[in-house]
């Protein structure tokens, strides 16, 4: 298992996630990572009340590939702002909070399904 260093092309199924982190197309990552259609990235967030909607600029880059972001909220689930949703909604993007648990688990569905999905997963212990 070698050490993710910031970024990884492509698209990857989340092999396990907690622990602080997640793993990954062979790799392992202590902290938050967006998973996005051009791959795999560092999320520098620690926790829900961090989340600006500045941190969302990687998924907005990338909108035109992408019809939901699934968004890991942390160990529990967190209402998600109306003007982070109505941000993302003007560039098509549908928004589910959801524990971060569940939103790894929905996403490695969808991604199996070939979907058009994105998670901006925060790191549970």
């Amino acid at each position: 298992m070698s050490r993710f260093d910031g970024f990884v092309p492509g698209r990857h199924q989340l092999d396990a996630f907690g622990a602080g982190g997640f793993r990954f197309a062979g790799m392992s990552h202590r902290g938050s990572v967006l998973a996005l259609p051009s791959g795999i990235r560092i999320w520098p967030v620690l926790r829900f009340a961090d989340v600006t909607p500045a941190a969302f600029q990687p998924v907005l880059d990338e909108a035109e590939s992408i019809d939901f972001l699934l968004i890991g909220t942390g160990a529990d689930i967190a209402f998600i702002p109306h003007d982070w949703r109505a941000l993302l909604k003007e560039r098509g993007v549908t928004v589910e909070g959801m524990a971060t648990g569940a939103a790894a688990r929905t996403y490695n569905v969808l991604v199996a399904e070939e979907r058009r999905v994105a998670a901006a997963l925060i790191a549970v212990d």
